[in-house]
């Protein structure tokens, strides 16, 4: 089974006995009983105060977990061994969860490009997150959910598991604007084909190698460029920016993931058009050259909701500052996250 661990916790003499010497010096532990097992699980969270993750739900399980310890999946999982999985998120604040239904449609469809049938309808998969969500008790926080093609194997093929798995988890962490610019940098990971990037699925190997190469640099993180030279998106946010015409323009989505955020962004800047601060909102291919050129650069995600850029390659963008639409912007989405109406925001029933 594969188990949640604080990294905080573990002493360094533990870390030192767990180290792999030569020849025949390592025993291992066996262990005798569940019993034995599960205090040992507990002794990984027993330091912890805060549980940063307050409830689990595994229809492996058929119902939700409070314990941290207990928040475990199968290894034959193949959504463990090979990545036949799709996953998606939610953000929580102020006790409501934020585009759930924009998140879950969008998860539904990566779950049927990935050939994968949930095993609940979709109103039984939106119950339980709602109902996960009230029994964490978390008022800030992300609701993380994964489809998999379910335990029973360790073959290449999901033809004999018994039946698909279904996963979520509340993480309780901080939600607020992000209004300190940051710098990027254009990534040499290759970007996934436009089958698995426009589905969210849980091979995040290039995302992971991309972000990291970006830190390499003393960047917070990188730009994607497509083969035929147009902007896409960034490790695991969508990319915006305003040229100095004031038009708002988003790539296109047919290669990469349609962000939720992005999505609703697009929705909500219209207004800024109509006090006359942008002149346009669209998607559009750009090219390097002319997304460098921008006035203003941002990141948009959902727990962001929109990131300022004002550096990309150690060249600055526009004056090099935060500015002032891609605020007006952030402002738009914050205050449809905490004041929105109610089809964009379910008050969980605690």
């Amino acid at each position: 089974m594969a188990y949640c661990n604080p990294s905080s916790d573990r002493k360094p003499d533990e870390m030192a006995s767990m180290e792999v010497g030569s020849g025949n010096d390592v025993k291992v532990h066996v262990f005798s009983s569940s019993s034995e097992l599960i205090e040992k699980l507990h002794e990984k969270w027993s330091p912890v105060k805060k549980k940063p993750y307050p409830a689990m739900y595994s229809s492996v399980f058929g119902g939700i977990v409070l314990d941290p310890a207990m928040m475990v999946i199968p290894i034959d999982d193949h959504m463990v061994h090979r990545g036949h999985g799709v996953f998606d998120t939610a953000v929580i604040l102020d006790g409501y969860l934020y585009e759930l239904d924009a998140h879950l449609d969008r998860f539904l469809r990566s779950a049927s490009k990935a050939r994968i049938t949930p095993p609940f309808p979709r109103s039984t998969l939106r119950s339980i997150l709602v109902q996960l969500t009230a029994a964490s008790q978390c008022k800030e926080g992300t609701l993380r959910y994964w489809l998999s093609a379910g335990p029973g194997n360790f073959l290449l093929s999901p033809a004999k598991c018994p039946t698909s798995a279904f996963y979520a988890v509340v993480i309780a962490n901080d939600i607020s604007q992000c209004k300190n610019g940051v710098k990027v940098i254009t990534s040499t990971i290759p970007m996934k084909a436009p089958l698995f990037a426009t589905m969210k699925n849980v091979n995040y190997l290039p995302n992971v190698l991309s972000i990291m190469e970006a830190e390499d640099k003393g960047a917070f993180a990188s730009i994607w460029v497509d083969d035929d030279g147009f902007i896409a998106e960034g490790p695991n946010v969508n990319v915006a920016f305003i040229t100095n015409d004031k038009e708002l323009i988003l790539p296109s989505f047919d290669k990469i993931l349609s962000g939720c955020t992005a999505k609703r962004l697009l929705e909500l800047a219209p207004k800024l058009v109509e006090q006359g601060r942008l002149k346009s909102v669209k998607t559009a291919n750009l090219t390097i050259m002319e997304a460098k050129g921008a006035a203003e650069m941002m990141y948009i995600g959902s727990t962001l909701p929109i990131l300022p850029i004002i550096m990309w390659d150690e060249q600055p963008i526009g004056d090099g500052k935060v500015g002032d639409l891609t605020m007006a912007l952030s402002d738009l989405l914050w205050h449809d996250m905490v004041a929105g109406s109610n089809t964009q925001r379910i008050c969980v029933p605690y």
